[in-house]
Order: C-alpha cells, then structure tokens, then sequence
C-alpha cells in the first residue's frame, strides 16, 4: 500500500520526486512500439513493481494484445461529442490508483473536446508531476519540427504533433527499429492493418523509400539525443577533453585566398562517415580591427553553407587559443588549418598559428593544408607603412638630432651633476622624440645622447672611454630603455591610426546601411555615399546580359560616368555581370578592401530590388488575371442578362402575331429603357475602370467649397429623405477636380443607400487633423450590417459585391470611387460605424492659393465621370 501511495521507500510525502518517462520511439506505425511497452511492463511487474495499463491501443493486433494478460488494465472514460462516442484515458481513475508505473500508448494524441487536457502528453505531464513513472510510445513523424519534412516526403500532413522538448525531457528514448523490407512483410501478412487496407497503404504512405527515409529521421533524431547526453555527461565529470564520437571537422578561415581550399578538403574528410559536421570558425581579433577581406569571408562563408556546414565567428587576440576551445566546445575530432603565408625568416622570430595548434591540439587530430598561398623560399617580411604624417616625423628628426645638443649645452650651464641625473634628462629627449617622430628618429635620439653623456659628463670626460663600470652599466641601460619606450610609442600610435581607420570603416558601412534603408532611391543613394567616402568624382554601376553583351550604366554617382569597367580607375569585381567603377583617383589597398565590402552592400541592394520588381510585377499579373478572370465572368453573366431581357421586350414588341393591349406594349417598352440604362450604367462603370487602372484620368484641379459639390451630387442621384445631409458653409476650400469628385460622392452615396438597410444615410463634412496637417474629409455613414474587418479592404476590389445579391451592378462602383479619389490627390478607407454599419472617409486636401472655379457644375473636360 506504501507503494501504491506514489512514495518510494525511504521516501517522505514532501520529498517525493518527479515521475520517470520512458519513450519507445518508432518510423512508422507497426514497428512494434505498443508491443515493446507492454513487454516491458510485463519485465517490471515479474520484479514486483505496480503497473497498471492506463491506455493502450491494440488496433486489433493480436500479438499486441496477448500482451496484456496478467496486467491491469484501468477503464477508460467516455466523452460524447455530436452523436459519438470517445473513449479516452481516466486521468482522474489513474491519479485515484497512484500507480508506480503508467503505461500510456500514442504520446502525441489528441484528446476528445472537454477533457483536462488538450494533449495526451499533457495528461502524461500531471502524472509525472505527481511521482508516477510513465511507459509511453510516439511516432518519428509526431514530432513538432519535423512535422513539415514528414509531410514533404509521404504526402501526408500529420495533424497530431509533440512538441520536441516532451521527447527530449524524456528519462529514456528507445528506438524500436525495423528494416523497411521487415515491415512490409508484416503490413502483408495482415499484422498491422486489415487486409482490405493493406494494398492501399504500401502504395501510399509504407512505400520503401518513405520508410526508408522516416528510418533515417529517426535514426539522426535519436543520434542526436545520444549526443546530447554525451555532452551533458562530459559537462557533469568534468571532462574536457574530446570524445570523438562523431566526425566533427572544423576548419580555420583567415580570410585569404586559401579558404577555399581548406573548406573543401574539410568537407570530404567530414562526408566520409554518416552523421559527420563541419564547422567553419573565422577568429576576429580582440580589438576590433578588421585584417581580412569581407567579401572574400563572405564568400567561404556561402562555400561552407552550401556544402552542408555551419560557419561560427570568434573573437580573441590568442588565434591558436581560440581555436583550440571553439573545437572542444564542439567536440570536434579534427582540425584543418592552412599553411603559414609567413616566410622563413618571419618564422624565426613569430610562432604560426598552425604550430601552436599543433602543440596545444591534445587528442584532436590537425591537419595542416598546403595551398599556392603558401611561400616556397626565403623572404623578408614586408615593411609596415609609416603610421605618422611627414611633419611629424621631421620634428622628430629634430628632436633627435637638435634636442641632445640643446640639452648639453643647457646642462653644461648648471653645476656638474650625478650621472643619473644627466642620463634621466636626457631620456626625456628621448621620449619626445618617440612621441612626435617615431621609433627611428628615437632610436637615433638615443645614440645621440648615449654619445653626448658619455662624451660631456662620464669620467674621463672628453673622451668615449668608461673609467667606471657603474657608468658602462648606466649607459648601456639607458640605450635600451629608451630603445624599448621608442619602440612601444611608435607601436601604439600605429595601432592607434588602426584602430581610427577600422572605426572610420565602420562608420562608412553603417552610414551606407542607414542611407540605403531611408533613401528614395536607394542605389544613387548609396553610390552618392561610395563616391564621398573615398573622394573620388564618379561611382558607376555597371551590368550585362551576358559575357559577349555591352556593360550598361545602370546607375551613377558624380560625373563623368564610367561606360566600361576599363574606363575607371578602380574596379570590384562583383560577380560576371556586375561592377562598380570608381574614377577620380587609385585606392589604395587599404582602401580597396573597405570598396569590397561597398560593393557587396550594393550587390546585394540591386539584388533586392531586382526580387521586389519581378513580385509587384508579379503582383502586377495577378491582379491582371483576376480582373480579366471577373471580367469574363461579368460579361457572361451581369451584362447577359439585362441583354435577355432588352431582346425578349423588343421581339415580343416586334411580333406581328402578337397582339398587345397599350399596357403591356408600355410595360415592354419600360423594360426596354430600364435594360439599357443598366447596360449604359455597366459598361460606364467598365470604361472607368479601364480609365483608372490605365492611368489616363487627367484631373483639372481647382479650389472649390464641398458644399458647392457634395449637395448637388447628393441631391441629383438619390430619393427625397433617403439621405441627411451635413456641411457647413464656412469650411475651408479643397483642392480637387468637382466633375470627379461628384461622381466619387455619388458613387458612395448610392453604395450607402443601397446596403444600408431602409436606414436614412448621413453625408457629413468637417476638417481633420492628421499628424499636425490638416485636411478635409466627407463621410458618408450608413447603418447597415457593415463588413467585418479583411472585408473593408476587400470592397475597394473590383467586381467585388460582399453578400449583395441584387443584381444591380458589376461590384465596380467603390473600386472606381477610389480610383477617383486617389486621382484628384485624395484617399478613400473604411471604417465601423459605431452602433453597426459602414462609414466611408473621403479625405481631401486643402487648398492653397490658386484658381477659383466659377462654375462648380462645369465637368472637368475629357475626364472620368464628367457630366455623370
């Protein structure tokens, strides 16, 4: 009974822990998962432990079923929904039993409606939470994030899914494997489905190739988690160095030219087992000065992504260091390096990265890749570029050479001092001279002076002998001290003129990037940018067709424009039909490099704007096809039937056999003008639409008042009383076409009144405040049902009706009203009527000093909806 209370002996009731969950993961349904789990129940109940059987599916199997002889099996609960009946797990009866195993069958099932839980697995999530040990069983398709590849691979949408983190939080995942051969056999031999299934599944979802690939799914899944738990058991020993347990191949990237070749080889040594990984890492250094080309890293970047890697950017100053710990984090089993680009003589007096790898690699194999890159004989390592202007540096030549010799015959002046005195004077000269000039004007500055004290003020003076030993050792200290404060002087006003360059680097491709984002036009933007940057007079791109075809001049900066990447006097080349052309002066390499990382900037702009051409052409066709589509439709049905009717009154008028009394030939005869004022009406609407899309609305606009407009369009087109009119006489004037903007009016006031449901419509004008502007704007305000939200949108859309079913019209009239509106500089939204109903917002823009139309009624000449 002890046990059956969910605690375990020794246990107390407050320190009960959490329930184990073990999981029998399967590829495909009749692999033996269900089996697997009763077998194992069955183990645990042989050795004493209390296991009930709280849910499990047989489908009828019965080699399934056998199982469970000599188990406890739970009722289940019953749930009725719409007329059926719906067996599920009693979570209630199980918590009752408390036993010490659960046996649950299908994870990732979803409960009938107005249980506790959504989710099985959330059931199971209680019963853990409460100390009981759950054997559970799901799927590989089940799972959340391969949801989708399941479904791309057989077809089939699976709708019950588990969330990773329930099957990785499991205690144990056991795979119950099986070849795919094997399960056909069983599929055949009626053990999984009954026979009248079994032709249609092997066609379908338990082809070979699905099965095969659901195994392999599982089998990568599953070798994950194993090494997931490696990882966490090396983390909880302590255990730092790698297990190869996997082929985990990294590969050092510098950004030289090598790279290539190094992913490459990396990436065969990584595809030569199953399951191997590359990993590609670029070691940035620590102070934020870029020493590498970023689109040459940009692209090994595309390299190793293309080749199934991942690449990983690190910082550090130690390159070697930082190696070696990104490689253990990863758990990698080698390491491919390229061979030193550093000459012989370099190598004498600096270690290369490789070496200290090779050193400090322990039990991770290196591979040091030989490249063309890599020197083949003897070479003196280039010499850094002076990092101080000229000025500077002949200060400092008079500094070294004048300063030593003022201060002598400043000394000489005061009584003889001690030599140490003299030597710490004459150090300040020194120094100086490192400060302005740099370390050669200090290191003359220094043999100056060791000259001139050992001259003037070492015994015997007069002379360049030492008679003291102590003098010998002061002067020697002397020349290296000041050699070393030279030295770290001069090295800190290069890295500082670095570390301002990389800074002004940055700032110029963050500038690019914040122009581009902002800018109108953001190509001109941005080779404006390029072309001030680096001071030159013109930035041109160029591109073409093909290798054969002429480079066009697709944009350009300043003048005069490079036609041919020849013309210019510094070129990046982006790709085989693409360059950007600088002319003005030659860059230097420094230079050069940040004109890469500009010219990818650009690249990938032009790209973007390439993409969002094609999707609004794209756009463009849609939107095309639809209104051809609807137009079809329109003419084969809205303009038919006026036509049906128009022919039949006039063939019955013009049948001699028939004879009509006057009020039926009056009657044929209404029908007739009431058929073809709705054809005229129809194809008016038709010829504005073509008119609005096409862009030949041509607006003469002037200043007007609204109620010189909305009142007479308002009152010409609707019936008495049906409409309540608001507009004050004191508003300002707008700024519009009156023809067309009657017609916008009209066209909202007859939509309002047609759906408003008897109601009498309100048509109100006013002034608005947007955004600190100020405007006009006519709402014309229905109480009809309204449109729910994507609806209002959707009106705007021609041939759109929305649920009217009357017949009287083609669903034209607000996309024309829009049109109109945008064409005359205004903007027609709609919104809720607050009570029910639809409002539409005619906004309009004020009108400043300009022409005043004499005559409001006057139509705008050859305009859309003149005269209407």
């Amino acid at each position: 009974m002890e046990q059956r209370s969910g605690v375990r002996p020794g246990e107390r009731h407050d320190e009960r822990r959490r329930g184990r969950l073990r999981v029998f993961l399967g590829a495909a349904p009749g692999v033996g998962k269900t089996y697997a789990a009763l077998d194992e129940a069955q183990r645990r109940a042989e050795r004493g432990t209390d296991v009930v059987v709280a849910l499990v599916e047989t489908h009828g199997r019965r080699c399934t079923a056998e199982r469970l002889e000599g188990l406890q099996v739970l009722p289940r609960r019953v749930v009725h929904h719409r007329g059926h009946e719906l067996s599920e797990m009693d979570l209630d009866a199980v918590l009752r039993r408390h036993p010490e195993v659960a046996v649950v069958d299908e994870l990732a099932h979803t409960n009938a409606p107005g249980s506790r839980h959504a989710k099985r697995w959330q059931d199971v999530q209680e019963l853990l939470e409460t100390g009981i040990d759950v054997v559970s069983t799901v799927n590989i398709q089940h799972l959340e994030s391969l949801n989708d590849v399941v479904a791309h691979i057989t077809g089939v949408e699976q709708r019950e899914t588990l969330p990773d983190a329930v099957l990785r939080g499991a205690e144990q995942v056991q795979l119950v494997d099986m070849t795919p051969e094997a399960l056909q056999r069983r599929l055949s031999h009626g053990n999984v489905y009954p026979a009248g299934r079994v032709d249609a599944a092997r066609s379908n979802y338990f082809r070979t190739g699905n099965l095969t690939a659901l195994r392999e799914l599982a089998l990568l899944w599953l070798a994950d988690r194993v090494d997931e738990g490696l990882e966490r058991y090396r983390a909880q020993q302590g255990i730092e160095q790698t297990w190869p347990a996997r082929e985990r191949v990294v590969v050092a990237l510098t950004g030289g030219p090598e790279g290539s070749t190094l992913v490459r080889r990396a990436a065969r040594l990584a595809g030569r087992g199953a399951g191997g990984e590359l990993h590609a890492v670029h070691v940035a250094s620590g102070d934020g000065l870029v020493r590498s080309s970023p689109a040459r890293l940009a692209e090994q970047r595309t390299l190793v992504e293309s080749l199934g890697g991942s690449f990983h950017r690190v910082v550090g100053d130690d390159v070697a260091g930082a190696l070696l710990e990104f490689a253990r984090g990863v758990n990698a089993s080698r390491l491919v390096v390229g061979a030193s680009r550093h000459g012989r003589l370099a190598a004498l007096f600096r270690t290369g990265v490789g070496d200290a790898v090779v050193r400090g690699a322990g039990a991770i194999d290196v591979l040091v890749v030989t490249h063309e890159e890599q020197p083949a004989g003897l070479r003196l390592p280039p010499r850094a570029r002076a990092a101080l202007s000229g000025g500077r540096r002949l200060l400092g030549w008079v500094l070294a050479l004048g300063g030593p010799a003022v201060l002598t015959a400043l000394l000489g002046t005061f009584p003889r001092q001690d030599l140490s005195t003299d030597l710490m004077a004459f150090l300040v000269v020194v120094v100086a001279a490192a400060l302005v000039g740099g370390l050669l004007p200090a290191v003359a500055a220094a043999l100056v002076a060791s000259l001139a004290v050992n001259w003037f003020f070492t015994q015997p003076t007069g002379r360049l002998t030492i008679a003291q030993p102590a003098n010998a050792v002061a002067l020697g200290v002397f020349v290296l001290v000041a050699l070393a404060v030279s030295s770290t002087v001069d090295r800190a006003a290069r890295r500082t003129e670095q570390a301002a360059r990389s800074r002004a680097e940055t700032e110029a491709l963050s500038v690019l990037t914040r122009t581009v984002m902002a800018a109108d036009d953001p190509l001109a933007e941005a080779l404006e940018h390029t072309r001030t940057t680096f001071a030159v007079t013109s930035a041109s791109w160029l591109e073409r067709t093909a290798p054969s075809a002429p480079w066009e001049v697709v944009a350009c900066a300043g003048e005069p424009a490079c036609s041919a990447p020849a013309d210019g006097d510094a070129e990046v080349v982006v790709d085989g039909s693409a360059r950007l052309a600088l002319r003005g002066r030659l860059l230097a390499a420094d230079d050069r490099r940040v004109l890469e990382a500009f010219a990818a900037q650009i690249a990938a702009l032009r790209q973007r704007q390439r993409l969002r051409a094609e999707a609004a052409q794209v756009r463009r066709l849609e939107e095309g096809d639809a209104v051809r589509g609807a137009l079809l439709t329109a003419v084969s049905h809205d303009l038919r039937t006026p036509l049906a009717t128009l022919k039949a009154s006039v063939d019955g008028l013009r049948d001699p056999e028939l004879v009509l009394r006057p009020e039926d030939e009056a009657e044929l005869l209404s029908s007739v003008a009431e058929s073809a004022d709705r054809l005229q009406q129809l194809i008016d609407d038709l010829l504005d639409l073509t008119r609005v899309r096409s862009g030949v609305v041509r607006p003469r606009l002037v200043a007007v008042g609204l109620e010189e407009v909305v009142v007479p369009a308002v009152v010409a087109d609707t019936p008495p009383g049906r409409v309540h009119l608001e507009v004050p006489e004191d508003l300002p004037q707008v700024s519009t076409d009156p023809g067309l903007l009657r017609r916008v009016v009209a066209n909202l006031v007859q939509n309002a009144v047609r759906h408003g449901a008897g109601a009498p419509v309100e048509v109100l004008a006013a002034v608005a405040v947007e955004d600190s502007r100020r405007s006009a704007q006519v709402l014309v305000v229905d109480h009809g049902p309204g449109l729910p939200g994507a609806a209002k949108e959707r009106a705007f859309t021609p041939f759109q009706r929305l649920g009217d079913r009357s017949g009287a019209g083609l669903g034209l009239g607000l996309a024309v009203a829009r049109g109109l509106a945008e064409a005359v500089g205004g903007r027609l939204d709609a919104e809720d009527t607050p009570g029910g109903g639809l409002t539409m917002v005619l906004t309009l823009p004020l009108a400043g000093p300009g022409p005043r139309l004499a005559d409001p009624a006057a139509g705008p000449g050859p305009a859309v909806g003149a005269g209407a």
